[in-house]
């Protein structure tokens, strides 16, 4: 008799297997409310705020392409993509993630699930692909969302890039499709950072939280004048590293180093969870987290992940100090005044012009010249110069940066009107601002050959 009780429960343990336990975590998980009104608010809401954006006459011009809002209907999933990795992705990942394992907790039915499925691996892994599935959902949802408000309200037009080189429609959207799939990188990392708080806290709040305070940690850790390689070796870094898919030549090697990074991050966060998971005693009815052992099991490790990134990305990149260099603004400010005076020169109607023929250059300094011209800062000043074909007088024209730390930085025309003051030009999406008044750009962190 007890030999086949042993035997019918091995049957019925063996027809529990991982399909069918990611099933049931799934239909858990879309089954409650507040899933349900993320999946619909991600699938509706950035198509509504997009188009309704476009169509005002005052743009988010202080965030990444929201100048371009009016110009084409590929930089509002740009904008909505900025959002998303500063805001909404980390929230998503707390509700989801954070709280896959907390549910169980709160409502005391770790018990009832190990008896159907009777194996502490399954559940995890059962889990853990049902938060991921939600996820990618919701994170598709924000991309096909904001792209077909953009295309829809504005249309198809180029892209004008961060370098201010035309990005024609069909490159455009490859670019934006291949940029919102590299954030799914650094996404996964918060996920696993939830995955892990949600074992490792149980009931408690902090586990929910986790993913974004983290995000919100490493996000004040990218507004500080940190050296390079502590900026690269955190995942937040992959959230705005995309930026340099939107130059010419692309900008790759920071963007696959936070790939990197956040993929390893991913990978031991959760590694990290099911180790915790499994020496879980589910016997305790009063189980409220495991404080000390999440230091120590969870905390430290990660911590030293850090260490050792920034080590090795300190090793692996020439790049030293903050990365911005007078020599590297120079050079992008001048690559992008060239691009944008050929798109105002065809704007005008005025012949033709090559950048060859430009031979456009920028002398930049940081401070009136009084500090080193180096790092981040709303103190620097461009004088670009350029000459026309049958023109022996140079153009000059100045303009004044803000150069953030990521190495985005804005610049904003100081004379001459005629070339770089505000006033309006015809284009085929409807008048817009002279594209040589304030424009966008990006110094790449790593040093180039």
């Amino acid at each position: 008799m007890t030999a086949t009780t042993v035997d019918e429960r091995a049957a019925v343990a063996s027809r529990v297997s991982v399909p069918r336990g990611y099933r049931f975590e799934l239909v858990k998980l879309v089954s409650q409310w507040r899933i349900r009104l993320l999946v619909l608010a991600c699938w509706i809401a950035p198509a509504l705020f997009v188009a309704a954006v476009s169509r005002q006459s005052t743009l988010p011009s202080d965030t990444l392409f929201g100048r371009w809002m009016h110009a084409t209907g590929w930089a509002g999933p740009l904008v909505m993509l900025g959002f998303a990795g500063t805001w909404a992705l980390p929230l998503l990942t707390s509700v989801v993630a954070g709280d896959v394992f907390a549910s169980e907790d709160r409502l005391g039915t770790w018990r009832h699930l190990l008896v159907a499925v009777r194996s502490p691996r399954r559940i995890f892994v059962a889990k853990a692909l049902a938060s991921l599935t939600v996820i990618l959902l919701l994170v598709a949802g924000l991309a096909c969302s904001s792209t077909a408000g953009g295309v829809v309200a504005v249309g198809d037009q180029p892209l004008v890039g961060l370098d201010g080189h035309l990005l024609a429609p069909g490159d455009a959207a490859g670019k934006v499709l291949l940029a919102w799939v590299c954030v799914l990188a650094p996404t996964l990392a918060l996920a696993g950072i939830g995955l892990l708080g949600s074992v490792a806290l149980g009931r408690s709040p902090m586990g929910l939280l986790l993913p974004a305070l983290v995000a919100l940690a490493m996000q004040v850790a990218q507004m500080l004048p940190l050296p390079v390689a502590v900026r690269l070796a955190l995942p937040s870094y992959a959230f705005i590293a995309w930026n340099g898919l939107f130059t010419s030549p692309t900008q790759p090697g920071p963007l696959l180093i936070g790939i990197v990074v956040s993929l390893v991050w991913a990978v031991l966060a959760t590694a990290l969870a099911y180790l915790l998971f499994l020496r879980r005693d589910f016997t305790n009815l009063t189980y409220d987290g495991s404080g000390r052992r999440a230091i120590t099991t969870g905390l430290l490790p990660l911590a030293g992940l850090v260490a050792l990134t920034v080590t090795v990305v300190a090793a692996a990149t020439p790049s030293v100090g903050s990365g911005i260099q007078q020599d590297k603004v120079q050079r992008s400010v001048a690559t992008a005044f060239a691009h944008l005076y050929r798109l105002q020169t065809e704007q005008l109607h005025r012949p033709a012009v090559t950048e060859a023929q430009l031979r456009t250059t920028a002398a930049c300094n940081k401070g009136g010249g009084q500090r080193a011209a180096e790092g981040p800062g709303n103190d620097w000043r461009c004088v670009v110069s350029w000459h026309l074909p049958g023109v022996q007088v140079t153009g000059q024209a100045v303009y004044q940066l803000d150069v953030t730390a990521d190495g985005r930085f804005v610049a904003d025309g100081d004379g001459p009107k005629e070339v770089n003051g505000y006033f309006l030009v015809r284009t085929p999406a409807g008048d817009a601002p002279n594209p040589l008044w304030q424009f966008d750009g990006n110094v790449e962190l790593i040093s180039t050959p």
